[in-house]
């Protein structure tokens, strides 16, 4: 044989070897990864081949599946559907055939499809047949939710309701929503586009997403802080607390909203009564940022890892602070910033006697047959405050909804405890401040109880009508009626 042939013929096995080796990697040990690839097309099919299993809100299903039409062009089966999309989508999330997913329906996007390993029955691999989807069983209270969603309106906020004793999420609100059935298609970008690029941001998720400054709903942590380390026996101490108040080494003066209010001296009853800045700061700087940061972790702040399931941001209470800097920490300013969730988490603490049971917005993720894959336990709790502390705490904040600056909250026959908050927002203040509102129901009657909490980022209103009673206890207020009932 000539030897270029030779040569050319040993080169071109070498050739048919590597493809030959080639297949069988990727046939053999590339396979799978290739087939879970979210650009593989194949998968996208495979999603939505058949309905997706449900999202389910006190026993019925918010969310569907139909059938695509020949219009929509698509090689896909099905689209997912929901009811109320627009109650719901903090909730839900959306499930779109272009976009992807979100929430629930991202967290738990295998269970949906069929696809998570946990759904697979024998004799399916042997037939092929595809599996049958799961479903999850969320804690969401219908009548809460609406009640949340109905009250905010067309206000820029967000809303959190949470079992105190089970930690079960029974509202979850943020408005402006959208309805996810408008981009569940292929052919949805004129709508993607239009929430996208709206400047009331939609999409975002402001009951768990969006930390912004507590203000004064903040003075709670620094009141539990106060009591559990004994700077002050009770609520009905007098504090040492000069006013008006100037930041420590400047000459800042932190005033007070209203300026006639007894807030000299303040007891913590009376301090939380009319929100005084004066008594919060200074015991904020005597304390210490460590200290306050302490009690701020265990209420929850700081922790980035927040699952209910769907991951929250952490609310911030920040670090390497001077004294003047910790002082506007103990009102909700300075870097403090949280979510309408933490500080539901604040008062459902209080409400429970001082312990926190874990947040979760699930109950059960379950198989076709019922069968659980997932159950999330109600009542996991832990420590924050003494119950004597919690305690003392109820009381004065039941004094802000009887008394003081968070009568809008009141349900006719329940204890009903609060605080409000108003923070600034913008340099120097430019712009209009947050308004907030968190507080705890109690019925003596049937034992039930519920904690809420109420940001309201904007509501159009005037400026100098902006406050946590004005605009976000009447939310809480509607939201606790009707836990309770």
């Amino acid at each position: 044989m000539n030897k270029t042939i030779r040569h050319t013929s040993v080169f071109v096995l070498l050739l048919v070897l590597a493809l030959l080796g080639r297949a069988t990697w990727v046939q053999a040990y590339r396979a799978e990864a290739l087939a879970d690839d979210q650009k593989n097309r194949r998968h996208t099919i495979a999603q939505y081949a058949q309905p997706l299993g449900n999202i389910v809100v006190a026993g019925f299903p918010v969310t569907g599946s139909k059938r695509t039409e020949e219009t929509e062009g698509t090689d896909l089966a099905y689209r997912r559907t929901y009811t109320d999309g627009e109650l719901y989508a903090a909730v839900t999330g959306y499930s779109s055939q272009a976009y992807g997913s979100t929430q629930l329906e991202g967290i738990y996007a295998d269970v949906l499809d069929g696809t998570d390993d946990r759904l697979k029955n024998p004799l399916d691999a042997v037939t092929r047949k595809q599996r049958e989807p799961g479903t999850v069983l969320t804690t969401i209270d219908p009548a809460v939710q609406e009640a949340a969603y109905r009250a905010l309106g067309k206000k820029k906020g967000a809303a959190v309701a949470v079992d105190p004793v089970s930690g079960r999420i029974l509202a979850l609100a943020s408005t402006p929503s959208y309805d996810p059935s408008k981009i569940s298609g292929t052919n949805d970008g004129a709508a993607w586009k239009e929430l996208t690029g709206d400047p009331d941001k939609p999409l975002v998720n402001r009951a768990l997403r969006q930390p912004l400054p507590p203000g004064s709903t903040f003075k709670l942590v620094v009141a539990a802080a106060a009591l559990e380390d004994g700077l002050y026996r009770s609520v009905d101490t007098a504090t040492e607390s000069p006013s008006p108040y100037t930041l420590p080494h400047t000459r800042t003066v932190l005033r007070n909203e209203n300026a006639s209010a007894p807030c000299e001296n303040a007891t913590i009853r009376t301090a939380l009564r009319y929100s005084c800045n004066n008594v919060f700061g200074k015991m904020a700087a005597d304390l210490g940022q460590d200290k306050v940061r302490a009690m701020a972790e265990r209420f929850g702040f700081n922790d980035a890892e927040l699952d209910v399931p769907v991951r929250a941001y952490a609310s911030v209470y920040p670090s390497k602070m001077d004294p003047a800097q910790t002082a506007l920490s103990g009102i909700g300013q300075f870097d403090v910033t949280a979510t309408p969730l933490q500080m539901a988490m604040v008062s459902a603490a209080i409400a429970n006697d001082g312990l926190l049971a874990a947040p979760h917005m699930v109950s059960e993720v379950v198989d076709s047959d019922g069968d659980a894959l997932t159950s999330y336990e109600d009542g996991d709790t832990r420590r924050i405050v003494s119950s004597a502390t919690a305690a003392q705490l109820r009381s004065a904040m039941v004094t802000v909804v009887e008394e003081g600056t968070g009568t809008n909250a009141a349900v006719t026959g329940a204890e009903v405890g609060g605080k409000t908050g108003t923070a600034q927002h913008g340099e120097n203040n430019s712009k209009t401040p947050y308004a907030w509102f968190t507080s705890y129901a109690k019925d003596p009657a049937t034992g039930k109880q519920v904690a809420v909490a109420v940001m309201i980022e904007d509501s159009g209103a005037a400026r100098s009508e902006v406050s946590g009673n004005g605009l976000a206890a009447p939310v809480a207020q509607k939201m606790m009626a009707a836990a309770l009932k």
